[in-house]
């Protein structure tokens, strides 16, 4: 089989996560999956000069980005030499990726892509602090704040640092198969990957703060009370306002409508159960407030697009990494080495 070649690109100001990340999944997944060279990982800068990473991490790439062939994948990592992208540098990845089957991006790697013109047309994300200021640099561009990441076409935008892996391990899943992308998500002891529509934030941090303490109260006891009786009625009242009143004030105070902000908070409580705990459906049902699973279902298709039971199985952790072949394997605690 034709190993499929992947380009990273380096620049100063290059957030390193965002590079190791992704490398670190394509790097393993042919011995993950029994073949061996099913991915050529190389990074290239301009000039092939070592790059300072935002952090202050220098790295040494393979090779010349001005030099380089255009590969499989493109990956275009973010960082703080993302904000104001060298043109140079914009070109030439333009130009590479005039040639390759899979553009990429993690982080702030967007602004690049859409520098370049790749992102025109098409829905992209980034990381949730960086979407506005996307949005409005890029008018063309459909900028999603919510998933973790998203594919449209030959283009995949991920939001920040970590969910470079993701995406990684979505597109070694689409390449080598489920099992290959399994064995390198617990060689690196992640979840085997998100589901792309997974929110990049909690409701709390997605929701501004409600400046009158009574309704700040308030935002903290609906999350804390799922399952209580949350229509805008029991909520007034628990607020000391008129039904109008009160959805007024919390709307203009948080940016969300009441409904719509219980409906995140649910959302948020299920997904939470489905990961930590090993409680059934219907249970989970009733603890998020839904009462019976069906409207966690609709709810789970709507806003995270599978069900809950796939989302439970897609994020079902991995606690014990699996070595892959022609690593050493690391000791995990009451385990004995080389086992899983």
């Amino acid at each position: 089989m034709t190993a499929r070649r992947v380009l990273i690109a380096l620049f100063d100001g290059v957030q390193s996560l965002d590079v190791t990340g992704p490398l670190e999944v394509f790097a393993g997944a042919g011995a993950a999956a029994g073949r061996p060279g099913a991915y050529e990982v190389r990074t290239a800068s301009p000039g092939g000069a070592p790059v300072r990473c935002s952090a202050g991490l220098v790295l040494l790439p393979d090779g010349d980005l001005g030099t380089a062939h255009a590969p499989h994948t493109l990956v275009v990592p973010g960082g703080d030499g993302t904000r104001s992208p060298d043109p140079a540098l914009v070109r030439r990845i333009a130009d590479l990726a005039a040639g390759a089957e899979r553009v990429v991006s993690v982080c702030t790697g967007a602004f690049v892509l859409a520098e370049a013109g790749l992102l025109a047309g098409r829905r992209a994300t980034t990381h949730w602090a960086y979407c506005d200021t996307l949005a409005r640099r890029y008018p063309g561009v459909e900028v999603d704040p919510e998933p973790v990441f998203v594919r449209d076409g030959r283009v995949a935008t991920s939001a920040g640092v970590t969910a470079g892996i993701d995406l990684a391990l979505a597109l070694v899943e689409e390449d080598l198969g489920r099992a290959a992308a399994l064995t390198v998500a617990r060689h690196l002891v992640v979840f085997l990957r998100r589901p792309g529509g997974q929110p990049q934030v909690s409701v709390p941090m997605a929701a501004q703060l409600a400046v009158r303490d009574g309704l700040r109260e308030l935002q903290r006891w609906i999350a804390e009370h799922p399952a209580a009786d949350l229509s805008v009625p029991a909520l007034a009242a628990r607020a000391v306002l008129s039904p109008r009143q009160f959805g007024r004030a919390f709307a203009a105070e948080t940016g969300v409508t009441p409904g719509r902000y219980v409906d995140r908070i649910r959302l948020e409580t299920a997904r939470r159960l489905l990961e930590e705990t090993a409680d059934g459906i219907e249970q989970i049902a009733r603890a998020a407030g839904y009462g019976t699973p069906e409207p966690m279902r609709r709810a789970f298709l709507r806003d995270v697009g599978v069900p809950p039971t796939e989302y439970r199985r897609r994020l079902r952790p991995a606690t014990v990494p699996v070595p892959v072949p022609g690593t050493v394997p690391v000791p995990v605690p009451g385990t004995a080495p080389g086992t899983d």
